[in-house]
């Protein structure tokens, strides 16, 4: 595992820490969950591709059902 520095201005790491708080978890936490979040969400051309299928191919997807 990677340790990473950032810089942060105070009034952001002061809204970080308020958020944390609200939702019961450290700064460190909420910052793992987000990108997590970030970087396991599909690639908006992968997206666009599965949006356009599901779309064009609805009507045979309700008689397939």
């Amino acid at each position: 595992m990677a340790t990473i520095t950032i810089t942060l201005a105070d009034d952001q790491l002061a809204q970080l820490k308020a958020i944390a708080t609200q939702q019961g978890v450290t700064v460190e936490s909420l910052i793992q969950t987000k990108i997590a979040t970030l970087v396991n969400q599909p690639q908006p051309s992968f997206q666009e591709a599965s949006d356009y299928v599901l779309q064009k191919n609805a009507a045979l997807y309700q008689r397939l059902a």
